[in-house]
């Protein structure tokens, strides 16, 4: 245990398919003593229109984040070592940011995320949902891609290369925890 101090609390950030679960998954497997909140599991309040978001400036604190702050600082009081966070925002929500340790953002590029997020969320879906979700894709949705890589990314404090194998990827991680 870590003995009375609080749980230390890693944030994985990155894309939508970029391998955010993933990683949290297999850091809380790998970690002592953890427990880990997914941002999917959720149903926050938040900005109806993520473009129109981005394009006014994509303000994180607009997103109602009360539900998953009370988790993490209830698990902040049990005797854990660790707390991972499958948290696309890194530092960006003032509220959050109190609460997080390290912020990891997992570099992947925007092509084998997009594939992932094919594969995941439309494996029973028509060819003619793919194909418009392609083309949302490339008329708007990018914008929220790049996005991420313009303000999370540089206000993580590690980047991993979501190309390297899930072990890998945990490695590093593992070895800028067991430094600090």
């Amino acid at each position: 245990m870590n003995e009375g101090n609080l749980p230390f609390v890693v944030a994985i950030a990155g894309v939508s398919g970029g391998g955010k679960t993933t990683i949290a998954k297999h850091l809380n497997e790998r970690l002592h003593n953890s427990k880990s909140l997914f941002f999917d599991d959720y149903d926050f309040d938040g900005p109806n229109d993520i473009i129109h978001w981005v394009d006014k400036g994509a303000n994180y604190d607009e997103w109602n984040l009360a539900p998953l702050i009370i988790d993490i600082m209830g698990l902040l009081s049990e005797p854990l070592d660790f707390i991972v966070l499958d948290f696309p925002f890194a530092y960006k929500h003032s509220k959050t940011s109190k609460l997080i340790d390290l912020t990891v953002f997992i570099d992947t590029p925007l092509d084998i995320a997009m594939a992932r997020r094919v594969i995941r969320d439309f494996k029973n879906s028509s060819n003619e949902s793919i194909l418009i979700e392609m083309e949302n894709y490339i008329s708007q949705g990018r914008r929220g891609y790049l996005e991420m890589l313009k303000t999370i990314k540089p206000n993580s404090d590690i980047i991993v290369d979501g190309t390297l194998s899930i072990s890998k990827i945990g490695d590093k991680i593992y070895e800028v925890i067991s430094n600090r």
